[in-house]
């Protein structure tokens, strides 16, 4: 037989499926001494190894410290390595399947949740430790029902019916559920009419709808929260916005709730974090809501390590689900003092180009811009973003948001930030994966996504 035969013949791909098999058929891959009490799952949405590396220069130019993921790294406190994230049917995988295959141990296809190709339905990890008698939850800066926290809670055919999946959630016990989405569980804003917030009432939960509401909730009942509709605002956003501020919670504060609600059950407790609007900035290409969204992740992080180092039974999981749009700083002579312009930033790009119709001026282009990124583009640049709203000049409105040309911004941006894009898109890259406290030490240096479910399992005792 020769090579291209041996191909063909499928005998690499025997070989490549048995060594990428999962172990939950009997056999174990790790070997834990000690057991971890509580997990914290922290998953930073879409973020490329460029998005760590930035956001962690920009806090060292800000504020003169690193990152606290870095520091981790710097102070050698935790075990690292790389994560093939590819799912069943692409090595480019989408939140829902790199979600599932942490939440069942099986690869599925893009936009399925802890469902096979052919009708399988694989049980939720969130489901499994809350059998086990674990405190069990989600937070996110995006709708609670989308694909990320989703797939740590149920099952469903398709990520996109969230509807249905905020539906699925009254059918289990889960005692944290915090983020956006606040239209799939109104009666009013459902097309089928349920009142999804009364069944919660009816379960024994508390309602918050704000930051104050989940400050004043009883850390001894379970909560849903759901500050607002769509996903929470970026951070860029909300640290110059007053109303935003006081109103919504930070990702850390959501955190930091959630550890005290659930601390004290003596079996312990799993939540998943997810800082989701990362790599909606990436889609963007948007990078001041990238890094500032990244940097409030950080600070997540902060309140999940600050625990575990107290309480000494807490591992502490750190990763992102893919890469998305890879972007990077770019080499130049004034490559720093370009990127500090970030620090100037108080908007994200799509309320400032919304504000954009087809009859404004240039000059009030670069007014505009200046009052959001603290800086004034050319004339020219200013003329050539105009260009990219030719399509709305016969009714002379403003942009929609799927014709807002966020990415076209970015490449006009380039020369006073020095930050480029590879696209809108994920990446097949490798991902980050840091583990902290009990069970850390087992991670290899490489690992598949899937088997990152067992070791969650096992680690636990589960």
């Amino acid at each position: 037989m020769n090579r291209r035969d041996f191909f063909k013949s499928g005998a690499l791909a025997g070989i490549g499926a048995a060594l990428w098999s999962p172990f939950s058929s009997g056999s174990t891959l790790f070997k834990f001494e000690k057991r971890a009490k509580n997990i914290i799952f922290l998953v930073s949405d879409g973020m490329s190894s460029g998005t760590l590396q930035m956001a962690d220069l920009l806090r060292r130019r800000m504020d003169g410290r690193n990152s606290n993921w870095m520091q981790l790294y710097h102070d050698d406190k935790i075990t690292r390595g790389l994560m093939d994230m590819s799912s069943l049917n692409s090595s480019v995988t989408d939140s829902a399947a790199a979600g599932s295959s942490w939440g069942c141990g099986y690869r599925v296809n893009n936009g399925a949740l802890n469902m096979g190709p052919e009708g399988e339905v694989y049980e939720p990890i969130l489901q499994k430790f809350k059998k086990a008698g674990k405190d069990t939850g989600c937070v996110t800066t995006v709708q609670i029902t989308h694909a990320t926290p989703a797939s740590f809670l149920i099952s469903a055919e398709s990520r996109r019916d969230q509807p249905k999946i905020a539906d699925l959630y009254t059918k289990y016990d889960f005692d944290v559920l915090m983020g956006g989405g606040y239209e799939f569980f109104d009666s009013e804003s459902r097309k089928d009419g349920k009142d999804l917030l009364s069944v919660f009432r009816q379960k024994g939960y508390q309602i918050a709808l704000n930051k104050d509401d989940m400050r004043r909730s009883n850390n001894r009942k379970p909560i849903l929260g759901l500050f607002g509709e769509g996903g929470l605002p970026y951070t860029v956003d909300q640290l110059h916005d007053r109303e935003l501020y006081e109103r919504v919670p930070t990702l850390a504060e959501m955190t930091q709730k959630s550890i005290d609600l659930m601390k004290n059950n003596p079996n312990g407790f799993v939540i998943q974090v997810e800082g989701g609007k990362v790599d909606w900035a990436a889609h963007d290409n948007d990078l001041g809501a990238l890094l500032y969204d990244q940097l409030a992740f950080d600070d997540a992080v902060k309140v999940a390590l600050d625990f575990a180092e107290t309480d000494g039974d807490t591992l502490v999981i750190i990763t992102t689900d893919h890469g998305n749009a890879n972007p990077g700083l770019l080499a130049g002579r004034k490559a720093d003092e370009n990127f500090d312009r970030v620090q100037g930033f108080n908007s994200s790009f799509r309320p400032l180009l919304s504000n954009v119709k087809a009859d404004t001026k240039p000059e009030e282009v670069i007014e505009l811009l200046e009052s959001g990124l603290g800086f004034a583009i050319e004339k020219d640049h200013a003329k050539k973003l105009l260009s990219f709203y030719d399509g709305v000049k016969k009714d002379k409105e403003a942009a929609g948001p799927s014709r807002i040309p966020s990415p076209e911004l970015a490449k006009i941006l380039f020369p006073y930030t020095n930050v480029g894009w590879a696209g809108t898109s994920h990446t097949s890259d490798f991902v980050e994966l840091a583990m902290y406290g009990p069970g850390s030490d087992k991670l290899p240096a490489f690992i598949k996504n899937t088997d990152l479910h067992h070791y969650m399992l096992e680690v636990a005792g589960v």
